[in-house]
């Protein structure tokens, strides 16, 4: 396989065709005036108060998808209008059929969009033309909260103080929205001018998606395309303060050495409080600090099946502390990554807007506990991190139009053991046309690994240091679609306090794809090549990867995708090729049957342990039922099974791995639920077959519950169970831990 001469076709023809090609005209978003409410406003779901009497009405929609900006099939009314203190948004979405609206009642940020209804705004305020804060509320008046960024995508992680209200009526639902100017950033400037975007989810046989502004599909943005809101004055200026105190305990019982079918005991109480502080001393700049913070995990990480994986597994972080000015710390290379950080004593940050610059700067005492990767060019490892460190990260962006330059500086000091890792770089990302984006990132870091050998090999207080460069060019067409990649990463580059598990290899890879989107059951379907070619920094080579396939969007909100794969894969020193079929399929049947959702792969395989060739299987389910709007079951099931040849020639099985999980949610409102959360984990293995010594069966079960009250996202109380078994030397599962645990916090705000 010619992998590099197929990436050198796949950068260079693409370029040719997209200079020959006309770019599409992108449309105009309609320019929008607002004005002050003419009388108070009060959040129930009714639009008839007098504040909403003069407000602007916004009624141009446009049906973005599956339509080509054409006029929606549904009627849909926006009012805005402000107050000292709020931005007000109003709406009436038309249903012919209101019995049918799809409104579950869930938690806050749980909305899937392929099976609920749901409208709002995003507000770009600081009229960057680029990032923006979603505000979508379903109609059982469930809130999603999110950051949306052109560069680095969603992110639901981030939430913000604000309130709604809705009602279902004969004609369809109404809803209102009242945001607080203290829980946006904006400029301090006289009259404002900000980039808003009126927004409509209507799954409905396709998932239809109305918007207030146009959104050609020739395009690399979204955001950008927003309308211009003109009118906003006498803002204010900022001077808010939030404090939000939390104590909370925790009971915990364990095993003598964390062995299954031991007696539990060392029983205790351990109470904690802390203080988290927000002040935004003008509408520009916000100040985050922390004692003692809580950043205990009540959500459970999505599975992941972790056997003949090569490399550490991805957790997205979920900690408030963490989130303001999100998008900031997201780079192309993924050189911060905060769940690295895991019981701080305390942390500081600053982030705001300067003379056209953005900017994030945090401090954090971390007393460990966590773990670190060790990464390499074919595999990484991780280690346990039992020692204090301190650590701050710093970063830097000015906008330049929809272009961008930024620089990072990540440091991690771990002053007790010895050792440091020090990260430094520009990036940027330049926005040549609509249709086409080039981004990159180069940093260097210098490392003084921890003086811990009996932890890790490679922690013996020796120096690293080495580079890590990204780039890539993205095109996209009504038609034609692109994306072309490089990296270099030195042996020697480390990002402790980032998530780069694998260094020491140079990366080629492009895809091209041509999209067409005909009527009925399909309403997209686009056909695609991608090629990989990876080699280490000898240029040997590491993987040599080609996968045609096709994406098909269809009825029922659904998304299927089928590929096939024919790589040449190192494994210890030999390069072993597999040939895969590798499938993905979703779909939203029903209000009861309300997801499905498989995808896997499945034909030859490599055994990474043991560095062979092999057979495998890989599927990942998962199913949704709610048989009421308050009562939701999500059932998953992950799968892995792989089987080598034998000198004799027969096919056996060397590895099974199994994740089973149930979530069981009851939702009495969307404030108040009670969650279920039964998980079980199965590896069996043939050791005989192992060329090292391994456990013939591993196995965990895991049992959590939480009754949870939330009034915002910092006014919550917990109440939560988890009961954790393992398997006995006799074979049985037995328990290892128990917790039990109450958190109640709340915010104070001035």
């Amino acid at each position: 396989m010619r992998a590099a001469a197929v990436v050198s076709i796949l950068v260079i023809a693409p370029i040719l065709l997209g200079i020959t090609s006309a770019a599409a005209q992108t449309p105009s978003a309609p320019t929008i005036h607002i004005s002050r409410a003419a009388g108070p406003i009060t959040i129930d779901g009714d639009l008839s108060d007098p504040g909403w009497r003069g407000a602007t009405r916004v009624d141009q929609w446009f049906e973005t998808y599956p339509g080509d900006n054409i006029a929606p099939p549904v009627k849909n009314v926006a009012y805005l209008t402000s107050a000292d203190r709020f931005f007000y948004v109003g709406f009436i979405f038309s249903d012919p059929n209101p019995k049918e609206i799809l409104a579950p009642i869930a938690d806050h940020d749980h909305v899937n969009s392929n099976n609920t209804d749901f409208g709002g705004i995003m507000i770009d305020a600081l009229n960057s033309g680029r990032t923006a804060i979603e505000f979508f509320v379903t109609p059982s008046n469930v809130q999603y909260d999110a950051v949306q960024d052109d560069g680095s995508g969603e992110n639901s992680a981030p939430d913000f103080f604000w309130n709604s209200a809705t009602k279902i009526g004969p004609a369809g639902w109404t809803l209102e929205i009242a945001i607080p100017f203290s829980s946006l950033r904006y400029r301090t400037v006289d009259p404002e001018t900000w980039g808003i975007t009126l927004w409509r989810n209507y799954p409905h046989g396709f998932r239809y998606q109305f918007s207030s502004a146009p959104s050609p599909r020739a395009s690399n943005c979204f955001v950008c395309h927003e309308n211009r809101l003109l009118g906003l004055s006498g803002l204010p200026g900022g001077r808010h303060l939030v404090v939000a105190p939390y104590v909370s305990g925790f009971d915990t019982a364990k095993t003598q050495d964390d062995t299954a079918g031991e007696p539990l005991g060392g029983s205790h109480l351990s109470p904690r409080a802390g203080l988290d502080l927000k002040f935004t001393p003008d509408a520009n700049n916000a100040i985050d600090a922390t004692i003692k913070p809580d950043f205990s995990q009540v959500e459970s990480d999505t599975p992941q099946i972790s056997a003949n994986e090569r490399f550490a597994l991805f957790y997205p972080e979920k900690r408030p502390f963490f989130l303001e000015g999100a998008d900031l710390l997201s780079t192309p290379i993924q050189a911060v990554y905060t769940r690295t950080i895991t019981a701080p004593d305390w942390g500081g940050r600053l982030t705001g807007k300067s003379a056209g610059i953005r900017y994030t700067a945090l401090a954090v005492d971390d007393t460990g506990g966590g773990t670190a990767v060790i990464p390499g060019a074919n595999s990484s490892s991780t280690v346990d991190e039992d020692f204090s460190s301190t650590i701050f990260v710093g970063r830097a962006k000015r906008e330049i139009g929809q272009s961008f330059v930024g620089a990072l500086v990540a440091d991690r000091e771990a002053g007790a053991v010895g050792g440091h890792n020090r990260v430094l770089g520009p990036d940027f990302q330049w926005r040549l046309s609509p249709e086409d984006v080039v981004t990159g990132q180069w940093l260097l870091s210098e490392t003084v690994t921890p003086n811990l050998p009996t932890l890790a090999d490679e922690w013996t207080g020796e120096h690293l240091s080495g580079n890590d460069l990204q780039a890539n060019w993205s095109h996209n067409q009504t038609h034609l679609d692109w994306f072309a990649q490089y990296q270099n990463v030195a042996p020697g580059f480390r990002a402790e306090t980032g998530f780069v598990p694998q260094v020491g290899y140079r990366d080629a890879d492009g895809n091209v794809g041509w999209t067409v989107r005909p009527s009925g059951f399909i309403a997209r379907e686009r056909t695609y090549l991608q090629v990989i070619n990876q080699a280490d920094s000898s240029g040997a080579p590491l993987t040599e990867h080609i996968e045609p396939g096709i994406n098909l969007d269809t009825r029922l909100s659904g998304f299927m995708q089928f590929r096939y794969i024919d790589e040449r894969t190192r494994a210890g020193g030999l390069l072993i090729r597999r040939r895969q079929f590798g499938y993905f399929a979703q779909i939203s049947p029903s209000r009861i049957f309300k997801y499905f959702e498989a995808d896997g792969t499945l034909g030859g395989d490599i055994d990474f342990d043991n560095a062979r060739p092999a057979r495998g299987t890989t599927l990942n389910m998962q199913a949704v039922v709610q048989p009421t709007n308050h009562l939701e079951v999500a059932l998953n099931e992950d799968l892995r099974s792989l089987n080598i040849r034998t000198p004799a020639g027969t096919l056996t099985r060397l590895l099974t791995q199994h994740v089973s999980q149930v979530n069981g949610t009851y939702n009495f409102t969307a404030r108040l639920f009670f969650r279920l959360i039964a998980q079980y984990i199965d590896t069996t293995r043939d050791p005989a077959w192992y060329t090292s010594s391994v456990d013939a069966r591993d196995s965990s079960f895991a049992l959590s519950t939480l009754l949870a009250y939330k009034v915002n996202w910092q006014s919550v109380l917990f109440v939560g169970y988890g009961d954790d078994a393992g398997l006995a030397p006799d074979g049985r599962l037995a328990p290892l831990d128990r917790q039990f645990f109450v958190k109640l916090s709340h915010a104070f705000q001035r």
